[in-house]
């Protein structure tokens, strides 16, 4: 993400927490079809997953339609809440590896599947990026107050 949108980085800002939760939950779906024989246990924390990332991608929406709404104008507690969500996403992100990471030391059919791994850890590489954003974000609205 570039860093020189003026005004309009709070909707950039938005664009990528929508876009990663979104490939969050997709990703919950990825892996329970690429690995044959997962544990129910995990295939139902994928699902959780899936839930949670679902509900957090639908209040990103919920958020850039009140940014949009709000012409341009942004309040001292739209910009608050907006840094909030970003830290509730860059959260969650951390959650979501820590998950992976666990799933890829615990589960058998996935540590017996050469290919599970390889996309598992491109997955959590990708939601590193996101945190890396997430966490530049809240760095720089730090450092302005």
């Amino acid at each position: 993400m570039q860093f020189y949108y003026g005004t309009q980085m709070p909707l950039r800002v938005l664009d990528e927490c929508e876009f990663w939760k979104q490939q969050e939950e997709e990703h919950t779906v990825v892996i329970r079809e690429l690995v044959n024989g997962l544990e129910s246990t995990y295939v139902n924390q994928l699902k959780e997953w899936e839930k949670v990332l679902l509900h957090t991608y639908q209040q990103v929406v919920q958020f850039i339609e009140t940014v949009i709404r709000s012409n341009g104008v942004f309040s001292q507690a739209l910009y608050r809440d907006l840094m909030q969500l970003v830290a509730v996403c860059l959260q969650q992100s951390k959650q979501f590896i820590d998950f992976l990471n666990g799933l890829m030391k615990k589960s058998e059919p996935i540590k017996n599947n050469p290919t599970a791994i390889v996309v598992i850890k491109h997955i959590i590489r990708e939601s590193e990026y996101f945190i890396g954003i997430a966490q530049t974000i809240l760095y720089i609205q730090n450092a302005k107050y």
